[in-house]
């Protein structure tokens, strides 16, 4: 039950119709994992913990760099040296100290990244290499958790939600094969971006995580694109390949 304090620092958000009581409790009975704490997971992680989601794990081995500062808003001048989930945390809880904050400094992989994607609601990928988003997405499907995934280069960003439980639902290997997403190299350090950008995409990815946790709305379809040199999105519906390597046995 929600205390007094709770109903206040909630309030805007209870009185929506959509979300109501129930709606704000199962936001704080849920368990959100994000994966990366660096431009998309910062804003991601800071929203969900705002909007009172009970538990968030947050995953990240890399150390917060002073060239992070222009985008990574969950780090400060500070943090610089510190682990990024660490820094994260500590923004996370300034910011809602109710919000149950679990920090791995480490990369997830393997039997460690499915155990945690099948403890969670929801899982968010905030990363930026192809192996990372593949390997997230596979124990996504395995566990039969909704994934929200995000990305941002330069003045690009995309926005995708892949849910196992929906039969309709592609997964992320459906729209880039491995086979032929060799970019492996491609990232913000090597290609630059926009600041704004990566928070746009980051926060969008919070607000799908946020319908899919309290019931409200209903889960993004396809694959959106933003222009941010044009201020453009661009929608694309994205069917099931039935030949899919990791998806294909739902069929």
């Amino acid at each position: 039950m929600m205390d007094d304090q709770a109903l206040l620092r909630y309030s805007r958000q209870i009185m929506l119709p959509e979300v109501d009581f129930e709606g704000q409790e199962r936001l704080q009975s849920a368990h959100a994992v994000i994966i990366g704490a660096g431009g998309l997971g910062s804003p991601a992680a800071l929203y969900l913990a705002a909007a009172g989601v009970g538990r968030i794990t947050i995953a990240d081995a890399d150390h917060v760099e002073l060239s992070n500062l222009q985008r990574q808003i969950a780090h400060q001048q500070s943090s610089i040296g510190l682990n990024k989930a660490h820094s994260a945390q500590a923004s996370m809880c300034a910011l809602n100290p109710h919000c149950q904050v679990v920090a791995l400094d480490q990369h997830v992989e393997g039997e460690s990244l499915e155990r945690l994607v099948a403890s969670a609601d929801v899982v968010l990928d905030c990363t930026d290499r192809f192996s990372s988003r593949y390997a997230v997405n596979a124990a996504s499907q395995k566990a039969g958790v909704p994934l929200v995934s995000g990305a941002a280069i330069r003045f690009s960003g995309q926005l995708a939600v892949f849910d196992p439980r929906n039969a309709e639902c592609p997964c992320y290997a459906c729209l880039y094969p491995p086979d032929e997403s060799g970019d492996e190299a491609l990232s913000c350090s090597e290609s630059g971006v926009m600041a704004p950008l990566v928070g746009l995409i980051g926060c969008f990815q919070a607000v799908e995580a946020f319908k899919l946790l309290s019931g409200a709305g209903s889960a993004h379809q396809g694959l959106s694109t933003f222009d941010g040199l044009s201020g453009q999105w661009r929608h694309f519906l994205v069917p099931r390949d039935p030949a899919c390597p990791v998806c294909a046995q739902r069929l």
